[in-house]
C-alpha cells in the first residue's frame, strides 16, 4: 500500500540515491562513479546528508583499518587523505576500582592488535570523502534530510522525499514553509547509520529481520581532549574493561591518541544491560576517574563531546541486505565488528559491494529490482570472512566479564575464530530491563569539572541545535505509557539511558493543566544517538527525523 502522492513537492530523477554521508554512503557513491567509469555507462548519483555539513553527524572513536579504502582510492595517502597518525602501541587493560592489570603483548588477540591502522577522526576523513566525491560529480545535499521512503504501485522502492521546511510545533506552515523534494532513483541505498529510522521501516515492510538473531547494540560516549603534552604518545591505542561497570555488564572503553595533543576518550555500554538505574553516561564520567586515566587527562581541556548507539549484533543479526528497489549498507545493516571495536572499514566496503550491484543492474538496463548480487557478493568477501571470524565475541561477551572473557580467549585466541560452533543473541536490547523491584540503585558522584562533567555542560560542547519550534522528533506511539509502565515499572529509565538531558519527569503540570507526574521531552537537546529508540522497554519512544541541519556539529570527531 503506498501513501497518496503529495502534488507540492518537486521531483529530482537520479540513477542512484543515496541516504546518509557517512562512509559507506560517501564510499557507495564514489564507487558507483568509478565503476559507471569502467563500464562506460554514466550514472547519475546524489547524497543526502541530515547533517548540516558532510561530517557534522559522525561520530566514532576511531582507529581504521585502511584495507577498504584502499579498494576504493588506492592513491588515498596521495590524495591527502587525513589517515596521519599511525598506531604505535597497544594496551589492554583490566580496570579495578583503583588499580589495573595489563594483558601482555604475546596474550592480546589479534582482534585488539591494530599494527598498520591509524587513529582518526571518522567525521574528518568523510569530510575528506565528500570532496572525493564531489570531484567524480556526485551531487550532495547536507542539511536535507530523507523523512519519507517513496514506493512505486508494486511497492518496490523508487526513492525517498526530504522532510518539508518550516513546520510550527503545532503542525501548521509557517512563513518560512518550504515542501521537501522528492528524488526519484532506479536504486536507492541506505546509509543512515547505526537504528536508521528509514531503514527500520524497510526491514519491517520487507522482513528483513526474518530468521535473523536480534540485533544487539551498545551506545558510545566520546569526549575530546587537549591534554598536557608531557602525556601525549601520538597513535597510544589504550581499552579498557571491568571498572566502573559490574561483571555482568558488557562495555569497555577506549583512550586514542590523535595528533596536534589531542587524546580521544570513550566508553561504550552495552544496550542489554539489565539494571534500569544504570546510566551509561554517569559510567562514562565515573571511568575517567580512575588513576590510570584520569592521569592523561588532569591537566587538559575538554573540547567535544558526544553519543552514538552503535550496531553491535555482529554476523548472526545482518538483515537480509536488498529488497526491490534498493539496499541497506554499513551501519543501517549492522556491519561493525565488535570484537576489533571497527566499523569504517566494513562500512566502505558494504558500500562498494551495493554500489557494483547498482551500476551493473543498471548497465543491463534493470531498475527497481532486487540486488541480489550485492548479498552475494558480500558472502564471497574478505569482510564475511572478517566477522565470520567475530560472530561468537559479542554473545560470548554477553554472559558477563569473566565467563565472556574466558570464551573469547578460546574463540579468538586458541581457535582464531574458527570454531565449529556459532553462538546466538536471543533476546533484544529493549527485553533485558528488570522492575525497580529487582534492581539496585547506583549511587554515582557528582562531578568534580575537572575530569567529570554534567549532561546539559557535555551537549553544550556538542554544539547542538534544533530550531524550538518544530514537530519533535522523539515521537511516542501512547503518551500514556511513560507514566504507566516505564515510571511505575522500571522507575523511568530513560532519564538514564540518554545521554543528553532529553527526558525528566516532573510533577509540574502540563500546559493543558493535566496534573504531574508526567514525562517532559527535552527535544532540543538530542544529539541523535539512537539509544531510546533502542533501549525503550516498551518500544513506545520513536526516532523520526527531525528538520535538515538541525542536531550536532561535530568537529574533529
Amino acid at each position: 500500500m503506498t501513501a497518496e502522492p503529495r502534488t507540492d513537492r518537486e521531483s529530482m530523477p537520479y540513477d542512484l540515491v543515496i541516504v546518509g554521508a557517512g562512509p559507506a554512503g560517501l564510499a557507495a557513491a564514489i564507487h558507483a562513479k568509478q565503476r559507471a567509469l569502467a563500464l562506460g555507462h554514466e550514472v547519475s548519483v546524489c547524497v543526502l546528508e541530515k547533517g548540516s555539513e558532510v561530517g557534522a553527524h559522525i561520530l566514532s572513536g576511531a582507529v581504521m583499518d585502511p584495507r577498504a579504502l584502499g579498494e576504493l582510492l588506492p592513491d588515498w595517502k596521495a590524495q591527502g587523505a587525513p589517515l596521519t597518525v599511525p598506531v604505535t602501541e597497544d594496551r589492554f587493560l583490566f580496570l579495578g576500582e583503583q588499580r589495573h592489570w595489563q594483558v601482555p603483548a604475546p596474550l592480546l588477540p589479534e582482534c585488539f592488535r591494530n599494527h598498520g591502522n591509524y587513529v582518526i577522526s571518522l567525521a574528518n576523513v568523510c569530510r575528506w570523502l565528500g570532496t572525493q566525491a564531489e570531484a567524480l560529480g556526485v551531487d550532495l545535499f547536507p542539511g536535507f534530510a530523507a523523512t519519507e521512503v517513496l514506493h512505486d504501485e508494486a511497492g518496490a522502492v523508487r526513492g525517498v522525499a526530504t522532510g518539508d521546511m518550516g513546520i510550527a510545533r503545532d503542525g501548521s506552515r509557517t512563513d518560512a514553509f518550504q515542501p521537501g523534494m522528492e528524488l526519484h532513483a532506479n536504486y536507492t541505498l541506505f546509509a543512515e547509520g547505526c537504528r536508521g529510522h528509514l531503514g527500520r521501516q524497510l526491514e519491517e515492510r520487507f522482513e528483513l529481520r526474518e530468521g535473523r538473531d536480534p540485533q544487539t547494540y551498545g551506545i558510545g560516549l566520546k569526549e575530546l581532549w587537549q591534554v598536557d603534552p608531557a602525556v601525549h604518545q601520538p597513535g597510544l591505542v589504550v581499552h579498557t574493561a571491568g571498572w566502573p561497570l559490574d561483571r555482568d555488564t558488557y562495555g569497555g572503553s577506549f583512550l586514542y591518541h590523535l595528533d596536534e595533543g589531542q587524546v580521544a576518550v570513550g566508553f561504550v555500554v552495552g544496550l542489554g544491560y539489565r539494571n534500569p538505574y544504570l546510566s551509561p553516561f554517569e559510567e562514562f564520567q565515573r571511568y575517567k576517574t580512575h588513576p590510570s586515566i584520569r592521569r592523561f587527562l588532569e591537566g587538559g581541556r575538554r573540547v567535544a563531546y558526544g553519543a552514538r548507539a552503535i550496531a553491535a549484533g555482529g554476523l548472526q543479526s545482518l538483515p537480509r541486505l536488498v529488497f526491490p528497489g534498493g539496499a541497506l549498507i554499513g551501519c543501517d545493516a549492522g556491519f561493525l565488528n565488535a570484537s576489533r571495536i571497527k566499523g569504517s572499514h566494513a562500512a566502505i566496503k558494504s558500500g562498494m559491494l551495493a554500489a557494483a550491484a547498482a551500476v551493473d543492474a543498471l548497465a543491463a538496463g534493470r531498475t527497481h529490482d532486487t540486488l541480489e548480487a550485492y548479498p552475494e557478493a558480500f558472502a564471497r568477501s574478505w569482510l564475511h570472512e572478517e566477522l565470520h571470524r567475530a560472530r561468537n565475541f559479542k554473545p560470548a561477551m554477553s554472559r558477563g566479564l569473566l565467563t565472556g572473557t574466558l570464551l573469547v580467549g578460546v574463540d579468538q585466541v586458541l581457535l582464531r575464530g574458527r570454531a565449529p560452533w556459532t553462538l546466538h543473541h536471543t533476546h533484544a536490547d529493549h527485553e533485558t530491563l528488570v522492575p525497580r523491584e529487582q534492581a539496585t540503585p547506583i549511587e554515582y558522584p557528582k562531578p568534580d569539572g575537572v575530569v567529570s562533567f554534567d549532561r546539559l555542560s557535555s551537549v553544550f560542547l556538542s554544539n547542538t541545535n534544533h530550531a524550538e519550534d518544530q514537530p519533535a522528533h522523539l515521537t511516542l506511539r501512547d503518551p500514556a505509557v511513560p507514566i504507566a509502565v516505564n515510571l511505575a515499572r522500571y522507575d523511568a529509565p530513560e532519564q538514564r539511558y540518554c545521554p543528553a538531558g532529553v527526558y525528566e519527569i516532573v510533577d509540574a503540570p502540563a500546559a493543558d493543566g493535566t496534573p504531574g507526574p508526567r514525562l517532559q521531552i527535552n527535544a532540543q537537546n538530542c544529539v541523535h544517538c539512537k539509544t531510546c529508540d533502542i533501549k525503550d522497554p516498551t518500544q513506545n519512544i520513536v526516532w523520526v527525523a527531525p528538520e535538515g541541519g538541525g542536531g550536532p556539529v561535530y568537529p574533529n570527531m
